[in-house]
């Protein structure tokens, strides 16, 4: 495997190919001083001290006039070889063996970098399978598709081939986004405090630990227990998957036999999958029309709608009144306040006083009305006018959920944040920002201004608010932030992303220690991203992962046809704990209004070639199945 990059993404990357599918990575990586900031990936490290001489010598020999483009390191430590070059080149490609590569994943911050290295990589090997990180997801579709036919077409594997399109399987090429696959989990965290997350056919699924008196429930119909935690599972100081104590670690992907056991005992809490769901708020508005035109009642504000009310009455209250005195017909009593309240009645000369006092007091609210209709008619062309402008807080908005950042993460958490119908208010510094766009079409609420700034986030509703979600590229902004939101609410749900991981657990730990009765949780995007790549570059889209303390589920999409532990198997034989669980049938049509997966499968229901499934698998489980496919 040869993972380019110039960021924590392609360190992450490469660490995970490692450590979970134990395979040999070459890492392309610029220069050491020519990189910005400087990764640092956690537990997931790797790199040995004589490594670390190894790159401190080669750029004193280059400070000293004897480097070349590109440096190794020298012989692969811990299975993974590091080249330094400033850019992913046909020399560099070629040095680091891409025609003899398995897949190659291309991780720059740039999307013009990734694509001319991927052109430049399907020349050298036409079988090489590609995974590239773009932002832009139309342009992406279009690379995929045009880097997959030059794969048919230099290998002969095109559609007049008997194999097609299975032979194409090696050389296939994915594009994916790191703020997209981020996205979901920071969505999530917001909304019910937890990453712990997977998206599949418009869903998104979370996974929740229920208490060890509850161990051998299986939560909803068809979605069995996923794990068994261990006896410090439940402890709120390990919440977040940090550490754990226990002499017995997790148990994942149990047998009914494991769970009934648990279940005996009571002393280990279980996880199982629920959808997400939000009801901390008001659901904005949907379906057609959104965006377009403003909602009725935001055209006048309470208090003009009152004043209307309030005139409405005293007509109705004019024309009970004339009915009671004069004792004309009701429907002809309101025809003559109308025509008092507008003047355009005869005087009441002659009548009775009754009469002639109504008729001042109709001619009195005509002359109150004239203002108020002014008022509703210049309150409404302005409404219609800003229909196109950002939006402001609503009054009264509660429960929502305060996104500071709409850059390319930011615009992204947004968008997942609307099709759940969470209400968002934007917090973004500059005017000028990618996601404000997006924001004025989905009829978000922004707030422009510094957000470090007294009085942005009280501008932001944040002492309703649900939970602050800090996702601007910058950490200390972040971290400001929140502090600066704990002091208005010290029980405020607050998300941050944070890049060093370092950083991050000293900053939860202390958050954590400082307001122990408010949630508070730290995500790198690199960190929540890489596991899709990594699934993406062993030829199979992975859908997510969640972490159960120290050890990690994965969840993966994948077709029947050539697995011979699901193939012509019921689901109850398929199932092997410890490794992979059958979760779900894609049935690739929508089902009785919702999304096309069949959760509620039988065990004797017999996986077929053409069956697409939704499965879990722990990590070895998973490399078992993709090695023996392979």
């Amino acid at each position: 495997m040869v993972v380019c990059g110039d960021d924590g993404l392609a360190h992450r990357l490469a660490a995970e190919l490692r450590g979970v599918y134990e395979e040999q990575v070459t890492l392309v990586v610029p220069p050491a001083e020519r990189m910005v900031r400087p990764p640092v990936v956690g537990r997931a490290r790797a790199v040995s001290a004589a490594l670390l001489d190894r790159v401190v010598s080669a750029a004193v020999n280059r400070a000293a006039g004897n480097g070349t483009p590109s440096t190794a390191t020298g012989e692969p430590v811990g299975g993974q070889r590091t080249l330094e070059a400033v850019e992913a080149t046909e020399a560099v490609l070629a040095e680091a063996g891409v025609e003899r590569a398995a897949a190659l994943a291309l991780v720059y911050d740039d999307d013009e970098t990734n694509i001319r290295a991927a052109l430049t990589a399907r020349r050298l090997n036409p079988r090489l399978r590609l995974v590239l990180r773009l932002y832009n997801r139309r342009l992406g579709q279009h690379i995929e598709e045009l880097l997959d036919q030059a794969a048919a077409l230099a290998t002969g594997d095109g559609p007049d081939s008997p194999d097609f399109p299975n032979s194409r399987g090696d050389a296939s090429t994915t594009v994916l986004s790191d703020a997209d696959t981020a996205a979901p989990a920071l969505a999530a965290t917001a909304v019910v405090g937890t990453s712990k997350v997977v998206q599949t056919d418009g869903l998104l699924l979370r996974a929740v630990e229920r208490p060890p008196s509850g161990a051998g429930e299986t939560g909803e119909p068809g979605r069995p227990t996923l794990a068994l935690l261990s006896a410090t599972g439940g402890d709120p100081a390990f919440a977040d998957g940090s550490e754990t104590s226990g002499e017995q670690g997790p148990l994942l992907l149990p047998d009914a036999a494991a769970v009934r056991e648990a279940a005996a005992s009571g002393r280990r809490g279980s996880v199982v999958l629920e959808q997400v769901a939000y009801s901390a708020g008001p659901a904005l508005p949907a379906g057609r029309g959104v965006g377009v035109m403003a909602p009725f009642a935001s055209l006048f504000s309470r208090r003009l709608r009152w004043s209307l009310a309030g005139l409405v009455g005293c007509v109705f209250a004019l024309a009970v009144a004339l009915w009671l005195a004069t004792g004309i017909h009701p429907l002809g009593a309101l025809y003559l306040t109308l025509l008092d309240l507008f003047a355009i009645n005869d005087p009441a000369v002659g009548a009775t006083t009754q009469r002639q006092v109504l008729q001042l007091l109709s001619g009195l609210v005509g002359l109150l009305l004239l203002p108020v209709l002014l008022a509703a008619v210049l309150e409404a062309l302005g409404t219609f006018r800003g229909a196109g402008a950002l939006r402001r807080p609503p009054r009264g908005l509660g429960g929502h959920v305060v996104l500071l950042g709409l850059g390319k993460i930011g615009t992204r958490v947004l968008i997942r944040l609307r099709e759940l119908n969470i209400p968002v208010v934007c917090v973004e510094a500059g005017p000028e920002a990618r996601g404000l766009a997006v924001a004025r079409r989905l009829r978000a609420p922004v707030v422009l201004g510094d957000v470090t700034q007294e009085g942005v986030l009280e501008a932001a509703k944040i002492h309703r608010a649900h939970a602050l979600l800090a996702v601007t590229s910058s950490d200390t902004t972040n971290l400001e932030a929140a502090l600066y939101a704990r002091s208005l609410r010290p029980d405020l749900r607050v998300v941050l992303r944070l890049y060093d991981d370092d950083f991050a657990t000293a900053v939860y730990r202390t958050l954590r220690a400082a307001h122990p009765q408010a949630l508070t949780r730290s995500r790198s995007v690199s960190h929540l991203s890489a596991p899709s790549f990594a699934g993406a570059m062993m030829g199979r889209q992975i859908l997510g992962a969640i972490p159960v303390e120290r050890r990690v589920l994965l969840f993966a999409a994948l077709e029947v046809a050539g697995y011979a532990q699901l193939e012509g198997k019921t689901i109850g034989e398929a199932f092997r704990a410890g490794y992979w669980r059958v979760l779900a049938l894609d049935t690739g049509r929508e089902r009785q209004g919702g999304p096309g997966l069949v959760w509620d499968l039988p065990d004797g229901y017999v996986l077929g070639g053409s069956d697409r499934v939704v499965l879990a698998a722990t990590r070895r489980g998973l490399a078992e199945l993709l090695r023996r496919r392979r």
